[in-house]
């Protein structure tokens, strides 16, 4: 098993964590290389042992963002304490950024919206209405500013654009709901160092981004329920208030969801009276109109009801509008 840990830190510095988190690469190839900590991770369930649980467990627990050494002092120290922790979480990746790409296909929609969010964690993607969005382009020259009514938002959600800009408006959200295996509370003080935790050394902007937005759902909590979307769907949308267009949004959730429930999941969706907005791999499925290739497909697709809308890396970073157009770099 040891010899698995080390394989799957080694992997990791060398593959993933490059351009991304420095840190990160260094702490794990301190794992490779220690034998003490690898005897550590190798306590924690395989399934719980991604080094990015794992760093961010730590993280939530008190380690600073220091180097190896220091790290590797505060896990033999709170070994106990890190073995529990990472039983139980799982890797939430609450990216507000992502409703960048989903705002035109928000924009296409009658209001009042009821907007319900599967794989909420702590809800931060339920906020559309009350974020501030910056359209640049590659020269990240300013091509459209989008500011909620009250004026700009601490939550400022900025991406690269390229091709046409859709037509876009802030959405009149009327009803915010979630469903998550293990949703989050935003006022939690521990719940939210796991958010912060879930970020990356190095990714510069991201934890304050995340920090605001926590703020802004922590003064206006969304109705979030545990347990399993697809047991729980169907209440959920009886639950939406009368007169609102009801919206379900699965931005990046699906991927984590095993074959044969996930098709469920999404016949369940289509069939109830609601709008479908969603941002997945190419590949993961098979409703998208036109049909996309997956081989040549730039990124995720964002679709209204399978209905191609846009191009789109999986944070939302960077997207391109396009209905059905060839592929080409975004």
């Amino acid at each position: 098993m040891t010899d698995a840990v080390q394989r799957r830190y080694a992997r990791f510095a060398e593959e993933e964590a490059p351009g991304r988190s420095e840190l990160y690469a260094e702490w794990a190839r301190g794992v490779a290389a220690d034998a003490a900590i690898r005897g550590v991770l190798e306590r924690i369930p395989e399934n719980r042992r991604q080094p990015p649980l794992v760093f961010a467990v730590t993280r939530m627990l008190g380690a600073r963002l220091t180097g190896f050494a220091q790290w590797r002092d505060f896990v033999l120290a709170h070994a106990d304490e890190i073995l529990t922790e990472s039983s139980s979480r799982r890797l939430q990746t609450n990216e507000p950024l992502r409703l960048s790409p989903l705002l035109p296909v928000l924009s296409e929609i009658d209001g009042p919206i009821a907007l319900l969010e599967v794989g909420a964690s702590a809800g931060l993607c339920l906020y559309p209405d009350r974020y501030s969005y910056r359209f640049v382009d590659d020269a990240g020259a300013l091509r459209q500013a989008i500011d909620p009514a009250a004026g700009p938002s601490p939550v400022v959600l900025e991406s690269v654009v390229t091709g046409p800009l859709p037509p876009m408006h802030l959405p009149h959200v009327v009803w915010r709901a979630g469903v998550d295996l293990a949703p989050l509370d935003a006022a939690d003080d521990r719940d939210r160092r796991w958010l912060q935790g879930l970020v990356w050394p190095g990714e510069e902007g991201r934890e304050q981004r995340v920090t605001a937005a926590l703020d802004i759902a922590a003064s206006d909590p969304p109705m979030l329920v545990a347990g399993d979307a697809l047991a729980e769907i169907d209440a959920l949308a009886r639950s939406a208030p009368a007169g609102a267009t009801l919206v379900i949004t699965t931005p990046g959730v699906l991927v984590h969801i095993p074959r044969e429930p996930r098709a469920a999941l999404v016949e369940s969706i289509r069939r109830l009276p609601a709008r479908w907005i969603t941002i997945d791999p190419a590949a993961l499925l098979d409703v998208w109109d036109p049909p996309v290739d997956a081989e040549s497909w730039p990124g995720f697709v964002v679709a209204l009801d399978g209905s191609v809308r846009a191009a789109s890396d999986p944070l939302g970073r960077r997207w391109e509008w396009r209905t059905g157009t060839a592929s080409r770099p975004i």
